[in-house]
């Protein structure tokens, strides 16, 4: 039952960076571009919720301490289906574009 629960955890986990991962991407893509769209904007108010959920949490997603619950496993990986690297580097790698993006939305929308 720990098993399951932990599975649950780590495929709800993996859903939401699938969905918020490749938003906060396409932000960066398509402000780069110059072609802002309905998209674009729900990159940004995705990425501008998952800043405020992980700041609010002390730089932690709320789903890892649940999972911690289920397992003693404390590997980068251990609570969402990533490789081990993107894991552990994951906040390292992405807030930066994530500003990036939001910096180039809104230079594309003032200018």
């Amino acid at each position: 039952m720990m098993m399951q629960k932990l599975t649950a955890i780590k495929l709800l986990h993996t859903l939401v960076w699938l969905i918020i991962g490749p938003s906060i991407v396409y932000m960066v893509y398509s402000a780069a571009i110059g072609q802002i769209n309905v998209f674009t904007w729900i990159g940004v108010a995705l990425s501008i919720g998952e800043a405020i959920v992980i700041l609010v949490n002390k730089w932690t997603c709320p789903l890892t301490p649940i999972a911690a619950r289920y397992t003693e496993d404390r590997s980068p990986n251990f609570d969402i289906y990533l490789p081990r690297w993107l894991a552990k580097y994951n906040k390292h790698l992405f807030t930066p574009i994530m500003v990036a993006g939001w910096l180039l939305v809104l230079w594309r929308v003032v200018l």
